[in-house]
């Protein structure tokens, strides 16, 4: 059972501060991609010398990764797919848990799904 559970108008407050976030981790994730193939030679460099300019910029990144999850977290919302910013929000429809979905890049909540049925079944919010 989750710690809370949203309405509509909650999970849209919530987003207030999740969306930002989001918006970073998007950028923080993407610049860790461009470096990908730069990573592991650094990193076997670093353990043989002491230290990598790229591995010290990468654990900066991942360690700001890390506080932005941490930050989305405590909001109560639920990390589905940080690659996609997929997220879903603890709800009650008709005394039965279900999820409100959002992702990243959408104004707001516009979907609800079963908590079996996921990203797939996703159905409009009008249907909520």
């Amino acid at each position: 059972m989750p710690a809370r559970f949203f309405s509509i108008d909650e999970a849209n407050a919530a987003l207030e501060v999740i969306r930002p976030l989001m918006d970073e981790a998007q950028a923080i994730r993407a610049r860790i991609m461009q470096q990908r193939p730069e990573i592991w030679p650094a990193l076997a460099r670093a353990a043989g010398n002491g230290g990598s300019p790229v591995l010290s910029k990468a654990i900066r990144e991942f360690d700001r990764l890390n506080d932005i999850v941490h930050q989305i977290l405590a909001t109560g919302a639920q990390i589905k797919d940080l690659s996609t910013g997929l997220l879903d929000f603890p709800a009650l429809r008709q005394d039965r848990e279900v999820l409100l979905c959002w992702k990243h890049g959408e104004p707001e909540v516009l979907f609800w799904h079963e908590n079996d049925a996921g990203f797939a079944g996703r159905r409009p919010i009008s249907e909520f």
